[in-house]
């Protein structure tokens, strides 16, 4: 019988087989539009995967994220919204919502790179004609999607009050608002009905083009793979409305301790990442209850967004870095107690099954493994941690224990292959070694990329991943984030010319030849690639 892991990883399959996936985020693709959405560009996306011979897209968290927080989509403004960003303007005209002429009438952005400021200030304007137009008594599943949507109501007022407190966290707003005071809620949203509404259909919208491209998805036989943050933002509609189930100080409203992790691999100083902890060990029961109702209906959205979902940092389950929140860095804290498995069998018994990626990176003890295996979710494998000179080094593809993992190139928060090889930071012992490992040499940077997609390809692993980046063997300067560098990250685009034909035929070559294509679609040469 298939484990859960197994299962998950086969969602769209009838039966479990090796296979291959691209991970890119929605906003890094190719449009006209200045970021990627979820209407031509996914489409197009998919249309790509599936001439790859690929059978997966892993993307990263999909909520409305914020200029103050360098629009991380993991430091976002809501853990139910999709964001606005996202949502694609030539849907809005094939459904009358605006003219063709809006669409075609946008500023000339950059292929390369997100111009997030400038891509809010349009898409503002293309929302705002849109909602000019809506009758809300004329769309019967407009009604329907507000009944079903028990976050929403929050969710628009806060971002109704943010737009009268543009420059001020929640937590600095009126002591009334920001303590949730009944009557001050009441009056709020008598006075601020109108832009309500306008954040309401805007996940309206939202809900509807994800639902085509979950739809065209599934008809490409691609599965869909989420992300999920543990935490959430401070300055968010999910602590605003949820104060109790996180560590604030009474009466302040800010955090006792926050989140991150110890130095690592990444940081000498660890990250810092100023989250809000949870109250997972509060003695009041309706505390314990209202926080677990609450993620139980985040994994339930997320569930209905995507066909399997990666649980960011996940060893902060079996134990989290604790981090007073006087501290400028993330050097003194401490490890707590996290819910461990009684939280994920609770959710298996309100939910049902639970398809979930372990993203078990960092420093990884024996119970975050114990945690991991006793609930059948995969691993995570990145090749770039693998040529440390140790034998044993988990990482290193003839070390995987079995096949119930993931393996990657890199990560999102990975520099790229290419940019990684090449990097001065790198010693010439450890290019020397994954010289070896790949057997051959390298000479220049025209081939790491492809040797290293190789490693992951002919691995055990069930599924292998690269970023999209390393797919078409980008350097460092396409880099998507840099963990503990506060600005300039998550803005990387891919141009519509790299999708071409010559990469997707050599990618789905390569997915044939290590019995990793998917089965349900044909190269465009006609070429009947393997079932992956």
């Amino acid at each position: 019988m298939p484990t859960t892991a197994t299962t998950a990883a086969a969602t769209a399959q009838s039966d479990t087989r090796r296979q291959a996936g691209i991970l890119a985020h929605i906003t890094s693709l190719p449009s006209p539009f200045g970021i990627g959405d979820i209407g031509a560009a996914s489409r197009c996306f998919l249309d790509f995967l599936r001439r790859s011979g690929q059978s997966c897209w892993q993307f990263l968290p999909i909520g409305p994220t914020a200029p103050f927080s360098d629009n991380s989509p993991y430091m976002g403004l809501s853990a139910f919204a999709g964001s606005p960003l996202l949502i694609s303007p030539d849907i809005l005209h094939e459904e009358g919502r605006i003219s063709r002429d809006t669409v075609n009438n946008h500023p000339a952005f950059s292929p390369y790179l997100v111009d997030y400021q400038a891509v809010a200030a349009w898409k503002n304007r293309i929302l705002t004609e849109a909602f000019a137009k809506f009758r809300p008594e004329q769309e019967a599943a407009y009604a329907d999607f507000v009944s079903e949507s028990p976050w929403l109501d929050d969710y628009a007022l806060f971002m109704a009050l943010k737009d009268q407190f543009p420059s001020q966290g929640w937590f600095d707003w009126p002591q009334p608002l920001a303590t949730r005071n009944a009557s001050a809620l009441r009056e709020a949203r008598e006075q601020y009905r109108p832009r309500i509404e306008r954040y309401s259909f805007e996940q309206y919208l939202f809900a509807r083009q994800w639902r085509e491209l979950r739809d065209r998805a599934r008809e490409c036989g691609i599965v869909l793979i989420g992300d999920i943050p543990i935490y959430v933002g401070l300055d968010s509609a999910d602590v605003w409305a949820n104060q109790e189930i996180f560590t604030l100080r009474p009466n302040a409203l800010r955090p006792s301790h926050v989140a991150g992790v110890p130095p690592d691999y990444f940081s000498e100083t660890g990250q810092r990442w100023g989250n809000p902890l949870y109250r997972w060990h509060s003695r009041n029961a309706d505390r314990r209850e209202r926080l677990l109702a609450w993620w139980q209906e985040r994994i339930a959205i997320n569930s209905q967004r995507a066909d399997l979902n990666r649980i960011d940092h996940f060893r902060g389950f079996a134990s989290y870095w604790s981090i007073p929140a006087e501290q400028k860095t993330a050097e003194r804290g401490s490890w707590i107690k996290g819910p461990g498995k009684a939280f994920f069998l609770e959710m298996r018994a309100r939910l049902g099954e639970l398809r979930f990626i372990a993203e078990d990176l960092g420093i990884i003890t024996d119970d975050v493994l114990a945690l991991r295996d006793e609930l059948g979710f995969p691993g995570m494998k990145v090749l770039q941690f693998a040529f440390d000179g140790q034998p044993d080094n988990p990482f290193l593809p003839w070390n995987f224990a079995d096949s119930d993992c993931l393996v990657y190139t890199g990560t999102h928060d990975n520099n790229t292959t290419v940019g990684w090889y090449f990097d001065q930071s790198l010693d010439d012992e450890t290019r020397r070694r994954v010289r070896a490992s790949v057997g051959r040499d390298l000479y220049d940077q025209n081939g790491i990329h492809r040797d290293m997609l190789y490693l992951a390809y002919a691995s055990i692993a069930q599924l292998a991943v690269a970023p999209l980046q390393d797919v078409l063997g980008f350097g460092g300067d396409c880099r998507m984030n840099t963990p503990g560098v506060a600005q300039g990250n998550w803005r990387w685009r891919c141009a519509t010319e790299f999708l071409n034909q010559d990469v997707a035929d050599s990618l789905a070559a390569m997915a044939s030849r290590f019995n990793r294509a998917n089965q349900a679609n044909q190269s465009a040469s006609g070429e009947n690639i393997t079932a992956a």
